[in-house]
């Protein structure tokens, strides 16, 4: 009988089922986001790096044992030469039924050159990072940004059907005072918006005791302009929805150090070199890279081995309530 004649689902030991891959395609990037990496960084050489056709081989493993929403991240990913050709054949999963979503985080400085053909392969959501409605905060945040290639990309990912939810890094001092902006931005456009704490992952060079900003504390200042109403929703992600009464459009907070989400979390990450994590919080990782060279066979038992040492939760926070970094940076696996 073959290995695979029976698909199992892959179930970690909290019961926890494992329905959601985040896929890191590249660790680079066409920006230098403050709070993400440092100026100067050093990315990883090609050699090092899974082929797309290596990662569709293994994305096709997770999706026959139970994975059913596959997120492609960074770096960002459509710097990636050749990136379409792998958002295609895993929309042929989306075309088959074998997967319910394929998606997409990204900065948007691409996003008008690649919007028409994601939604044609199969991606109906994408998720955007934007800090800022201010073309020289943007500029002073991502050190290579050009605020005005994003919103072109913004305007060309609706025009072409993807649905957007931006992402926002909350932090203290400028942010606060234009939160109300992006909110009204977002919400006018039909666009969601979701506020993240910043996470300890990697040295950037930045103080991220003077600039963290736990998102309790901008939810009451929000409480006293805005009327938010909780919603039930999952995306099957970790953020917390509210409903905005004045705008009706929804607000998320995803809360990794103030408030621990990970009870239900029901995902692992791929790094762009093969490394499965089963946590963004731990540096533990199995090497799916070398499996490859035994076959299927070894990479599923590589991957049921390492899920099955899934924490019950990130060890980002001490006991004493204190930030613990992890020496990863954000951009290996999309954060």
């Amino acid at each position: 009988m073959p290995f695979d004649a029976s698909p199992a689902p892959l179930i970690d030991g909290f019961g926890r089922p494992v329905t959601y891959l985040r896929l890191s395609v590249t660790d680079r990037c066409d920006l230098r986001c403050r709070y993400c990496m440092p100026e100067r960084m050093t990315f990883l050489p090609k050699k090092d790096i899974l082929s797309l056709e290596e990662m569709a081989r293994i994305a096709g493993l997770f999706i026959r044992h139970g994975v059913r929403k596959i997120r492609l991240t960074g770096g960002e990913p459509l710097v990636r030469k050749g990136v379409m050709s792998l958002v295609e054949a895993l929309g042929q999963h989306v075309d088959s039924g074998d997967l319910d979503e394929l998606c997409l985080t990204t900065n948007g400085t691409l996003l008008s050159r690649h919007a028409e053909g994601l939604f044609a392969a199969g991606v109906r959501r994408v998720n955007v990072s934007l800090d800022t409605l201010d073309a020289a905060r943007f500029r002073y945040i991502t050190r290579l940004g050009d605020l005005d290639r994003v919103l072109e990309g913004l305007d060309a990912a609706q025009a072409a059907g993807l649905k957007i939810k931006l992402n926002a890094v909350a932090s203290r001092g400028a942010f606060e005072e234009e939160v109300d902006d992006l909110i009204r931005f977002a919400h006018e456009r039909g666009m969601d918006l979701t506020l993240i704490e910043e996470m300890p992952l990697g040295d950037t060079g930045r103080d991220r005791d003077a600039n963290f900003l736990p998102l309790w504390q901008l939810r009451r200042d929000l409480d006293r302009r805005w009327t938010l109403d909780p919603l039930a929703l999952s995306t099957g992600g970790p953020a917390r929805f509210v409903r905005v009464q004045e705008t009706g459009g929804r607000l998320g907070f995803i809360t990794p150090m103030s408030c621990n989400f990970c009870a239900l979390c029901n995902r692992v990450r791929l790094s762009a070199t093969g490394k499965l994590y089963p946590c963004m919080g731990h540096e533990g990782a199995s090497d799916l890279r070398a499996a490859l060279i035994d076959g299927d066979a070894e990479v599923l038992r590589t991957i049921r081995q390492t899920i099955a040492r899934k924490p019950e939760r990130h060890d980002m926070v001490g006991q004493d309530g204190q930030a613990l970094a992890l020496s990863r940076h954000m951009s290996e696996l999309g954060g």
